[in-house]
This record gives structure tokens, C-alpha cells and sequence, in this order.
């Protein structure tokens, strides 16, 4: 029903950079409410700690919102007609490394940075920042 695939993680040194993307798909996306209908986040856990939020993009890819850890360095972007939301990663330090997950928010308008606000996740994607 609904499908959010994350791509792109890796093994990275500090100061490099990495592109992530999350696919959706399934009829969650494509009929009713479809993918330009939801808020996209992405967030990150690294071991041992609670899932935090990175960022996340308005409906329309027109506004983004950045924790104060990635702000200047992360770029959060979206394709409606692609499904696809896009978390390029510039810059890169150990303390970025972690699990990375995509997550959309049908909810309101406004833009949520708790998980639990957030309606469907995707598995994850490693990245790994070496120094």
C-alpha cells in the first residue's frame, strides 16, 4: 500500500558528500492522496540513540526546515511527478553517521520534527563518514 525506499548511503571520509533519495510508490502515492500531498522528512539514528530529525520539505518543495546540526550543509529537494524526495549531504563529519530515514506526514501543512507525527517510513540507508 505504501512504499518509501531509501538509496544512496555509504561509506564516505569527512568532508565528502553523498546524495540520498527516497522512492515512493504504492497506492498510498499514486491515488487520493498522492506523494505531493504529503510533508517529506528525512531523520537519522545512530547507535545507542534515539531517532532525531534532519530536515524536511513543504508539499510543494517550495520551503525546507533543517535541524541546527545539518543547517548550511544538507539540501532537502523533492520531484512530485518523480515521487521521489532527495537529501543531498555536503561536508560531512563521523558525528553525521548513522541510519538514514525517509518519512511522509499527511497530517497538516506545517512542517513536524517528531517521528511520531510522521505516517510512513522507509527501511534506511547506512551512511558511514570516516575521518
Amino acid at each position: 500500500q505504501a512504499q518509501l525506499a531509501e538509496s544512496g548511503g555509504g561509506l564516505v571520509q569527512a568532508g565528502g558528500s553523498l546524495r540520498l533519495s527516497c522512492a515512493a510508490s504504492g497506492r498510498t502515492f499514486t491515488s487520493g492522496r498522492t506523494f505531493s500531498s504529503y510533508i517529506m522528512g528525512w531523520f537519522r539514528q545512530a547507535p545507542g540513540k534515539e531517532r532525531e530529525f534532519v530536515g524536511a520539505v513543504s508539499r510543494n518543495g517550495v520551503y525546507s526546515q533543517y535541524a541546527d546540526s545539518v543547517k548550511g550543509r544538507f539540501t532537502i529537494s523533492r520531484d512530485n511527478a518523480k515521487n521521489t524526495v532527495y537529501l543531498q549531504m555536503n561536508s560531512l563529519k563521523p558525528g553525521d553517521t548513522g541510519a538514514y530515514y525517509c518519512a511522509a506526514d499527511f497530517s497538516t501543512a506545517a512542517i513536524h520534527t517528531t517521528p511520531g507525527d510522521y505516517d510512513y517510513w522507509g527501511q534506511g540507508t547506512q551512511v558511514t563518514v570516516s575521518s
